[in-house]
């Protein structure tokens, strides 16, 4: 089943169980995979990758939403928390720390040798785009360039 089947199937069901919570967050993440569609011109058909990295970019505004939300606000941390909970249902599994290494010094080893981070991030991103964090790729050069 498609990413984007899962997802309006999901939302069907938490609009017939009278959800509205669960029903708006898997909403967003419809409307943000069908956004990408549109704008790469394939509306009917959206490839499951593309539509990952749209549910990834839903998820990290979430997640900037609960960083930056003042810890007093605890109604709205709880709110932030649980849709991002819901997210992370229908989000892809990201590499882990190990693997990510693992990937990237069998891969890119000659690439590493030579030094330059940008280069190394350059070719790593491309092949890792959506499959791991940013932030965890380039913690990861940065450690194995030392």
């Amino acid at each position: 089943m498609s990413k984007t089947k899962e997802l309006q199937d999901a939302m069907i069901a938490a609009m017939k169980a009278k959800d509205k919570f669960r029903k708006d967050s898997i909403s967003a993440l419809v409307s943000a995979v069908k956004k990408v569609g549109i704008d790469n011109g394939c509306r009917e058909e959206i490839p499951d990758d593309m539509a990952n990295q749209a549910i990834l970019k839903e998820m990290k505004s979430v997640k900037e939403q609960i960083d930056t939300c003042p810890a007093d606000r605890t109604e709205l941390l709880e709110e932030y928390t649980k849709r991002y909970e819901i997210m992370s249902e229908f989000a892809p599994k990201l590499l882990s720390e190990e693997e990510l290494k693992a990937i990237i010094t069998e891969k890119f080893s000659d690439v590493i040798a030579t030094g330059n981070k940008g280069d190394i991030m350059k070719a790593v991103m491309g092949e890792l785009k959506g499959k791991a964090d940013g932030k965890l790729i380039n913690q990861v050069v940065a450690s194995l360039m030392k």
